[in-house]
């Protein structure tokens, strides 16, 4: 299901219009699919049929009420700071059902964390181990852990930027080493060794990095097995690719049946920790036509530039990785496409939607649809050029609601405080 799709040639977000949204909320915003976010657990929990625990990786998008919507399906949830743990338990996660991810967890965090009574610690150094060690004798608790280890893998990953288990990365310990690192996980009175954890990378669009890893990883459970460890739990991470353009990804059941396939007799708990693939096509960014122009060249064709109101501050992947989405209009006029740079406001030039994307003409006020950007849109969203925070919306079916207000300007002055030397305006003293 496709839960934005034209009607009588204009843009529905289920059985709203994009357009009356845009009217009442203004432009530009981000909007979410309920239905697309229910659709999208719904299908991989079926997809293993109730062998895995799903917790969902907060950072992909950290809306509330994304959040809640999983949670009230059963997830659980991976995350990687203080901040979202909150956003997890104000969601209403359980907090046995999170799990503590990142190379860089403050004590704070690990306390807070103990505290709330989370389900599982994915330590990633052995400095880590000793901190939270400490951390959770000085509780009075012990913490359930699982150290993740660096396969040296490649996820196949479209950009660098996006792998994460490959030899010099920061993530996790690579095997051997990790082994000896279990050995001293084993002999800190705060800590219970549970399982093992493993995260190659992101837009995953093939089930053969997978395999990879899940061969590697079964020989490593039996190896701390032999050592005498009691591995009961595997964490095998996210990555699961979506389709943005013309990628074709693995589907739910191809992922299930290779994880299941592998992890066959290994006896462990499998928890995995989709992200994108639960929200990235569940959401869409609304933009508005500001102006049109062509920008002459002495070497290269003329080239159509469309600016629009949002900004690379409202979706930094096209900028940070040359990712591409689907940009098409909400009026769907029929007019013949032609080639344009679609550009926001920003004084960068990497501020750029597209480039060569074919698009019907435009005139100021036209509304335009950046397709896939459930995630990491709004949960990477910045004030650079000091641009307000926008608006996020949910729908269901015919209603929808603000479910993040638009950040006004008076908000986003109002953390900043002057020093007492430049109290009482310009030209004192």
């Amino acid at each position: 299901m496709d839960a934005f799709t034209y009607r009588r040639g204009e843009m529905f977000a289920e059985d709203t219009a994009l357009a009356g949204i845009a009217a009442q909320v203004g432009t530009p915003f981000y909007c979410y699919s309920s239905g697309a976010l229910q659709q999208q657990y719904v299908a991989l929990r079926e997809a293993f049929g109730g062998r895995a625990h799903i917790a969902y990786a907060v950072k992909a998008n950290a809306n509330l009420s994304v959040v809640r919507t999983f949670g009230a399906l059963g997830s659980g949830a991976d995350v990687v700071s203080l901040g979202e743990l909150k956003v997890a338990l104000a969601a209403g996660i359980a907090p046995r059902k999170i799990v503590f991810s990142g190379v860089g967890k403050s004590r704070l965090e690990m306390a807070e964390a103990l505290d709330a009574g989370i389900g599982q610690f994915n330590v990633e150094s052995e400095a880590e181990l000793v901190a939270l060690d400490d951390v959770a004798r000085g509780w009075g608790k012990v913490a359930d852990v699982a150290i993740r280890i660096n396969p040296d893998i490649d996820a196949e990953s479209p950009t660098p930027k996006i792998k994460t288990g490959l030899r010099g990365d920061k993530f996790g310990i690579l095997w051997p080493m990790a082994r000896a690192s279990y050995r001293a996980a084993a002999g800190l009175k705060g800590l219970r060794v549970v399982g093992v954890s493993v995260h190659i990378g992101s837009q995953i669009t093939s089930t053969e990095p997978f395999r990879k890893v899940l061969h590697f990883i079964k020989d490593v459970v039996r190896d701390l097995r032999a050592d005498g460890h009691r591995i009961e739990r595997i964490d095998l991470g996210g990555g699961l690719g979506v389709r943005y353009i013309d990628e074709m990804p693995p589907t739910p059941q191809e992922y299930a049946d290779v994880v299941l396939a592998e992890t066959e007799g290994l006896g462990c708990e499998i928890t995995i920790e989709p992200g994108r693939f639960l929200v990235a096509n569940a959401g869409v960014l609304v933009t508005r036509v500001l102006y049109e122009k062509v920008a002459e060249s002495s070497t290269v064709e003329p080239v159509r530039i469309v600016i629009v109101d949002a900004g690379m501050n409202d979706l930094v992947r096209p900028a940070m990785y040359d990712s591409r989405h689907a940009i098409v209009p909400v009026k769907a006029d029929g007019g013949r496409h032609t080639k344009a740079d679609i550009v926001g406001p920003i004084c960068e030039s990497s501020d750029r939607f597209a480039q060569d994307w074919p698009l019907p003409p435009t005139v100021p006020n036209d509304l335009l649809v950046i397709r896939s950007a459930g995630a990491y849109g709004s949960s990477m969203a910045s004030t650079y050029n000091s641009r307000p925070l926008i608006a996020e919306v949910m729908v269901q079916g015919r209603e929808f609601a603000v479910v993040r207000p638009r950040q006004t300007y008076e908000s986003l002055l109002a953390g900043e405080a002057l020093p007492p030397w430049l109290v009482g305006g310009p030209g004192v003293g």
